[in-house]
């Protein structure tokens, strides 16, 4: 990940303290859990490679997809602050992830303010993208929200280095884009249908193809986020 443009640079005592910091890596199978909602998970985890997706679910067993994880996200913060995780946490695709000992933040910001920054900016971050995806749900139309989630998921594929060709191959379901838009599955596979009409998307059996992102954002009248170097733990 440090190859990557898309990552600022660690100092040298940056670098040693998160090498120690780190406890171990794995990996997740597509489909499986890594934080349940109300669970105390002893641990956080860094997005090495791969995609998930962060969800709540009612008693009757509706589900609203909150947003989406992929390369440099970090997962499990929220569990540290309220004391229990309060929302889920999915694989989409194949996932590694980087395990650190919650028990040892405190270290972090006390040593480092550099890095303690960085957590407040991802989580800053998060905040913004709940912003957008909210104004999405509550004023965009059917096709405007289909167009910006998958603009959005688009610039996240690049900006984690996940896509480094003009096409783009999101491992997303039609049931994943519903629960995200909090739209029927019939409303959802009628609106990808017109997106795909207009040549910007092709749906294939499990995922859907960018064919072009800038219309997508056109569609959604959203402009993508200024590119910048992000800090990740």
């Amino acid at each position: 990940m440090r190859n990557l443009e898309t990552f600022r640079e660690f100092s040298p005592p940056e670098l040693e303290f998160v090498s120690e910091f780190k406890s171990g890596q794995m990996s997740i199978e597509p489909g499986a859990t890594v934080l349940s909602e109300g669970s105390h998970s002893p641990h956080l985890y860094t997005v090495l490679s791969g995609w998930g997706f962060r969800y709540k679910i009612l008693e009757d067993g509706r589900r609203q997809v909150l947003n989406y994880v992929s390369t440099g996200d970090l997962l499990g913060l929220q569990g540290t602050l309220m004391g229990e995780m309060q929302h889920s946490v999915e694989a989409l695709s194949p996932l590694e992830l980087c395990v650190f000992e919650r028990e040892r933040l405190g270290t972090l910001f006390r040593d480092h303010p550099g890095l303690a920054f960085d957590l407040t900016w991802i989580a800053a971050r998060e905040e913004r993208i709940l912003d957008e995806h909210l104004l999405s749900i509550g004023r965009r139309s059917a096709i405007e929200r289909a167009a910006y989630l998958l603009a959005f998921l688009a610039h996240k594929a690049r900006e984690s280095g996940l896509a480094d060709t003009r096409l783009i191959n999101l491992p997303v379901t039609q049931q994943h884009v519903a629960d995200t838009l909090g739209l029927s599955i019939v409303h959802t596979n009628k609106t990808l249908r017109k997106l795909a009409e207009r040549g910007v998307i092709r749906w294939l059996e499990r995922g859907c193809e960018v064919l072009n992102e800038a219309d997508l954002a056109r569609i959604a009248d959203w402009s993508p986020p200024v590119p910048r170097r992000r800090p990740f733990i």
